[in-house]
């Protein structure tokens, strides 16, 4: 029997629940499986070192997490058409050889959003953050049918790029620039920074711009009441924490590795055990 190898490539990683999703899935589904932690900040290597490190001592694959979904692009030698589509990763199959980016944020973003936040209005929604995170955000918010997408991020370029890739991909006018104020008029807000992590605390934007009628989801899962969510509850605001896209990113990501369909909805359930509440808990 195959004994799969998995790692998780990031910075801050030590809090992170992938390991006990991954193993414990791995293990109702029969699968001899262990999954290591890869923290940049601990191994002092960047991610291309890291990834090739990995793919000779026999990885079956990598989950990539903050700072490295984009970093790793030019250490792959394939990109599936989405991830190409994204221009991010987050997660590495090895196959034959060959290191295959993938993505799995987006659809995991998307199935949480639906799950957690159903009916919400989205003629606009803000995002904040244009990295790895925030351009697979981005995709699936306008392909949820998000009339007009305002991305918003501390380094303009960044935001530059990713408003002309969305373009691209669903036409012009549905994402633009924006700044923060524009959270003032939006139907949602979707925040994609590292900034509410427990290695980042802290407000991704001034809270007096938040209002009731505001819905606002954050990525970010530990602490999954992140200061963003705590100010957002305060006013009035449904929103969504983290834990939902993380667990169905998962699920994606163990399919991708193993080729076994997983029980998305008994990752949801060992999610709320750990956790001590649901993975869309609004």
């Amino acid at each position: 029997m195959t004994h799969y190898l998995i790692g998780l490539v990031g910075s801050g990683i030590g809090p992170s629940l992938s390991p006990a999703l991954h193993e414990r899935e791995a293990a109702e589904l029969g699968l001899r499986y262990t999954y290591r932690l890869l923290d940049l900040d601990d191994l002092r290597r960047p991610v291309g070192d890291v990834l090739a490190a990995a793919r000779e001592q026999g990885f079956h694959g990598l989950n990539v997490t903050h700072p490295g979904k984009q970093a790793v692009l030019p250490h792959l030698d394939e990109l599936v058409p989405e991830a190409a589509a994204l221009g991010a990763v987050n997660t590495v199959v090895f196959e034959n050889g060959r290191a295959v980016g993938h993505n799995t944020d987006a659809t995991g973003f998307a199935r949480s959003l639906g799950r957690g936040l159903p009916g919400v209005r989205l003629d606009e929604v803000v995002l904040l953050g244009a990295g790895g995170a925030g351009a697979a955000v981005g995709h699936a918010l306008l392909s949820l049918g998000t009339g007009r997408l305002a991305v918003h991020d501390v380094d303009p370029g960044r935001a530059e790029r990713l408003v002309e890739s969305l373009q691209r991909r669903f036409g012009a006018g549905r994402a633009v620039r924006c700044g923060p104020e524009a959270v003032r008029t939006a139907d949602g807000l979707v925040h994609a920074t590292p900034t509410g992590m427990a290695a980042h605390p802290g407000l991704p934007i001034d809270e007096s711009l938040l209002r009731e009628e505001l819905w606002v989801a954050d990525i970010v899962y530990r602490p999954l009441e992140t200061a963003l969510l705590a100010a957002a509850r305060a006013r009035g605001c449904r929103v969504l924490h983290g834990g939902g896209m993380v667990v169905l990113q998962a699920a994606e990501s163990l399919r991708l590795f193993t080729g076994v369909e997983p029980d998305a909805g008994r990752m949801l359930a060992h999610f709320e055990e750990l956790e001590g509440e649901p993975a869309h808990a609004s």
